[in-house]
């Protein structure tokens, strides 16, 4: 079955940088929408960023200009850079797919996720 497996998190401080991977397995991510979403502690989880089969990106707007979504076909790795992170930037990321080739960015629309990796922000 389709695995998605989330690294690179971890605990940094206000102004920090991460790159979040996410290693497919038994999925060509390339033929798909991927995206990354977040869930903080008592909320929703939230679109962050997704990434067409046609590489053509969305990002949520209040994280527009300091992350960045990009994908390695050859290793089959969805990355995320998050830069001048920020404390409300804590939460887990996860990594997930729609199994489509565009990209509509609701939770409720991604079937495939990944079992996430924890950011920790401290000012």
């Amino acid at each position: 079955q389709v695995q998605l497996l989330e690294s690179g998190g971890g605990s940094v401080q206000s102004g920090g940088s991460l790159r979040l991977s996410c290693a497919a397995s038994r999925y060509t991510i390339s033929n798909y929408c991927m995206g990354w979403f977040r869930q903080a502690p008592g909320k929703e989880r939230e679109g962050v960023a997704a990434l067409d089969s046609g590489d053509n990106p969305w990002y949520a707007d209040l994280l527009k200009g300091r992350f960045t979504i990009s994908r390695d076909n050859a290793k089959n790795t969805l990355y995320l850079q998050m830069n001048s992170l920020k404390p409300e930037d804590t939460a887990m990321y996860y990594c997930a797919s729609n199994g489509k080739w565009y990209c509509r960015v609701r939770t409720a629309d991604f079937g495939y996720w990944g079992q996430g990796t924890q950011v920790t922000v401290s000012s």
